[in-house]
């Protein structure tokens, strides 16, 4: 048994001297067919084009949006004017949309000198968006980049000054009724409860001439008597309408005055201040487009190691397969 195990011991010992021997037989062999690859892998790397890349992170613009809640505080109900942020467009859908306009349609364009390689939205985020390009130098990636930021700001300008419009025309339309308001409706109101103020005046002095009248002939002319009894019923019942015309119109202007202008003038007042340009934020790169002093491709060091250690062990598996078809022959 131990006789065994020392003969085999033996035979992997001097298998292990033969491929030793072997490997110094043909070691110029491995070091010429693993140096021409390794050479061959160091003109690769010299001729082959370079690859720079640029990244951006943008944030995607946002506009404020007046909005009214109603908060309790102490028992009584108070309407709080506030703001609330409205992203232009959804970071997801805005992707796919760059996807399908700068990397879908023009990934069969040839020679050009840049590309857009990566359009993504980070995790867990909805108003950034981070885009790559790659280019022959640092400034063509950087110049593919710019493009895409500039169709992205240039769309989102037009929908922020859409909104912008839009506010400054329900600024205008709140302005015209305020102007109507005070110009128009006030002074006309105003204008009718003086009339009717003096009408009123005329109607009670009649009724009080026809109720004076009325004491004096009641019982020596009953006939006239019934006549001025008509008549001040008639006065009464118009005093009557005339009061209730001067109630509802004092009621209308007390309600324009104290509510209805009051409440136009806080809107106006809320959309100018949303008209305000700080509260219109484009889309924009967060801090500035990177790039590296060194291209992404290729890469030299870890092309050149691979060729080493490929051309080595092919160089071994050649000489190795040499030997095999030469002990063939022999045997034969």
């Amino acid at each position: 048994m131990n006789h065994t195990n020392n003969y085999a011991v033996q035979e992997d010992e001097i298998d292990l001297r033969e491929l030793f021997k072997t490997l110094m037989k043909h070691k110029v062999k491995i070091a010429l067919i693993t140096l021409a690859v390794t050479i061959g892998a160091i003109v690769y790397v010299l001729m082959v084009s370079k690859t720079y890349e640029a990244k951006a992170i943008l944030k995607i613009g946002e506009y404020r949006l007046k909005t009214t809640d109603a908060k309790t505080t102490d028992a009584k109900t108070t309407d709080a004017k506030t703001t609330e942020k409205v992203i232009v467009a959804d970071a997801h859908e805005l992707s796919k949309e760059l996807e399908i306009l700068y990397i879908e349609i023009l990934k069969n364009e040839k020679n050009k000198k840049a590309k857009t390689e990566k359009i993504q939205v980070p995790k867990n985020q909805n108003n950034f968006l981070e885009i790559t390009t790659n280019g022959s130098s640092n400034e063509e990636a950087e110049a593919e980049l710019q493009k895409v930021i500039n169709y992205i700001q240039q769309k989102h300008k037009k929908i922020l000054d859409d909104v912008k419009s839009l506010n400054e025309t329900k600024a205008k339309q709140v302005d015209a009724r305020l102007m109507l308001l005070k110009t128009k409706t006030l002074p006309s109101l105003q204008e009718k409860i003086s009339r009717y103020k003096k009408d009123l005046a005329v109607y009670e002095a009649n009724f009080l001439d026809v109720q004076s009248n009325l004491k004096k002939i009641k019982d020596s002319n009953p006939t006239l008597a019934t006549l001025q009894i008509n008549e001040r019923r008639y006065l009464a019942d118009i005093i009557i309408k005339i009061k209730d015309s001067l109630e509802s119109f004092e009621d209308q202007k007390n309600n324009i005055e104290v509510i209805e202008i009051e409440k136009l003038e806080e809107e106006l007042e809320a959309l100018k201040v949303l008209m305000k340009p700080y509260n219109y934020k484009n889309t924009e790169v967060v801090g500035a487009i990177m790039t590296n002093d060194y291209p992404i491709k290729p890469k030299k060091s870890l092309i050149v190691a691979v060729a080493f250690v490929t051309g080595l062990i092919l160089s071994i598996f050649f000489v190795f397969l040499l030997e095999f078809i030469k002990t063939e022959k022999e045997q034969q």
